[in-house]
């Protein structure tokens, strides 16, 4: 099938080739149709190395930023996991190959509905969804193992961090409006240490502890 042949070539030239070597997150990356997740009009383009947009000014992001967002929570297969930002839900879908489960927010109704729709199509059962500002993250379910956010935020939002376990990883990108850098933050038992992954460009986090609708 196309498709598959597209997807077996994007992890070999755009992941693997980028230095990618998480065994999980590149058989999830070869597993999940990614065209399933963009409009029938961009599944031609979904395996080509650049984001796509879904709808209400969002985005799919590139292959590798997922890949390598994905190595740096550095997943097990017990984790539970907190994603904010739904989006397309291809994401989520990739964590819930490797993950126990997986806890994805959306604050766009519409993209909170398409998505919850697409992982039941799939049977990504182990993917709890919630409408909702996901920069106040799910306390009721925390503490997560490891919390992805894939909007740019202003500032590593303090109430993520407390939702943290300890030796959870936290990846979110930060900066301005318009670029950013992606950074890694796990909570040991003396406290939080950082790593910074490399410059990256994300659509703004919209929330409470992000930036403002306007």
């Amino acid at each position: 099938m196309k498709f598959d042949r597209l997807r077996q070539d994007m992890v070999e030239k755009q992941i693997e080739a980028r230095g990618i070597r998480d065994a999980n997150v590149l058989a999830a990356m070869r597993k999940v149709p990614r065209h399933l997740f963009v409009s029938e009009a961009l599944m031609d383009q979904a395996y080509n190395d650049f984001p796509l947009p879904i709808g209400e000014q969002q985005t799919i992001s590139q292959p590798y930023i997922v890949a390598e967002m994905t190595q740096a929570l550095q997943l097990g297969p017990d984790d539970r996991v907190l994603e904010i930002g739904t989006g397309s839900g291809y994401q989520a879908a990739i964590l819930a190959q490797i993950a126990f489960r997986v806890y994805t927010i959306e604050r766009i109704y519409s993209l909170y509905t398409k998505a919850r729709k697409l992982f039941d199509q799939l049977g990504y059962h182990n993917i709890v969804t919630r409408y909702s500002d996901g920069t106040t993250g799910w306390k009721d379910e925390s503490p997560f193992d490891a919390i992805i956010v894939t909007a740019g935020a202003p500032e590593i939002p303090q109430v993520l961090v407390n939702q943290l376990a300890v030796g959870g990883r936290l990846v979110i990108p930060v900066g301005n409006q318009y670029v950013q850098e992606l950074i890694q933050l796990v909570r040991d038992e003396n406290g939080v240490r950082q790593i910074n992954l490399g410059g990256c460009r994300f659509v703004k986090l919209v929330g409470e502890y992000g930036w403002s609708e306007s």
